[in-house]
């Protein structure tokens, strides 16, 4: 690609019309912190200039564009409507450099809860597949069975796993295995599910193909089936994942002391919507993140299947 099609675009002006915005006069009664906002924007541009000098492929350079002007308009409109205007109540949502501002302050106390957070949750996904994986294995062998239990899951599977955190914290001891008890049924069932449905819809004829060649059932469940399977397999996953973090902060706002759902909700409980507002987008940031990770994952693992 030529440099004026990587440098050259529209998202590149919307980046300069968020800068000239900044040159209104204020009318917020609150500190809008400008500066935080303009610092912020910079090295956003920064980083797609760069990312974009080495992305071969025209089309993901189209979608890192894409976002990064979606961004910019959403800052733009942001700012017009709190600091420019004042058109929102500036108590309930502050400024864009006002939540940048507090994100920078809060950084370590938010990277503490970040980590909670994603313990909690990776610890929950984890046991979840390693129950789950296996047992949708070997019920989808048996076609009888698999048809059976899929009516039993269904069932199972529509209870919302939150109902049981009054269970969880009389049975367990703190809240966190609370939370890990939760996340894992979040998990379990959408991953179990996929398995089965992968498992029962390989192609027989693999099967009978396997079988002529004397395979034995260990080889024909994790060499030919579980291979077959990953598309349905990973498509669980990534419901139970995408269940998780939604379920982890609602969890965490019941009875959690740590976690992105306690900060949203402590500081919501006290009228600072300033970091209510900046721990809501930080989890939005992060549940992107982690899928994005797992879709890349997953792309690696399934790339015998292009």
């Amino acid at each position: 690609m030529s440099l004026k099609k990587r440098f050259l675009r529209v998202t590149h002006l919307l980046f300069i019309a968020l800068l000239l915005i900044q040159l209104l006069p204020d009318q917020s009664t609150k500190e809008v912190c400008t500066g935080s906002l303009v610092r912020f924007v910079i090295i956003v541009e920064a980083v797609v200039l760069a990312v974009s000098f080495f992305i071969k492929k025209p089309e993901s350079l189209s979608l890192l564009l894409d976002i990064a002007g979606f961004v910019y308009v959403f800052l733009a409109i942001w700012t017009l409507a709190t600091a420019k205007y004042n058109y929102l109540n500036d108590l309930l949502f502050p400024a864009p450099g006002k939540v940048v501002s507090q994100f920078v302050e809060d950084r370590e106390k938010i990277w503490i809860n970040i980590k909670s957070s994603l313990g909690t949750t990776l610890k929950g996904f984890f046991i979840a597949v390693a129950a789950a994986l296996p047992l949708g294995l070997f019920i989808g062998w048996s076609a009888r069975i698999g048809s059976a239990a899929t009516y039993i899951t269904k069932f199972f599977s529509s209870i919302p796993p939150i109902v049981y955190i009054p269970y969880g914290i009389a049975l367990l001891p703190t809240f966190q295995s609370v939370s890990v008890f939760v996340i894992f049924l979040a998990t379990f069932w959408p991953v179990f599910v996929g398995t089965m449905s992968g498992v029962l819809g390989v192609d027989k004829r693999i099967i009978d193909s396997a079988k002529v060649l004397n395979v034995r059932k260990p080889e024909m469940l994790f060499k030919i089936i579980l291979p077959a399977s990953l598309s349905q397999i990973f498509l669980g996953c990534n419901q139970g994942l995408s269940v998780s973090f939604i379920l982890l902060t609602s969890a965490e706002m019941i009875g959690a002391k740590d976690g992105m759902g306690y900060y949203v909700k402590y500081y919501s409980d006290f009228g600072d919507y300033t970091r209510t507002i900046t721990g809501l987008l930080v989890i939005g940031f992060v549940v992107i993140a982690v899928t994005f990770l797992f879709n890349k994952l997953q792309q690696y693992l399934l790339r015998w299947k292009r």
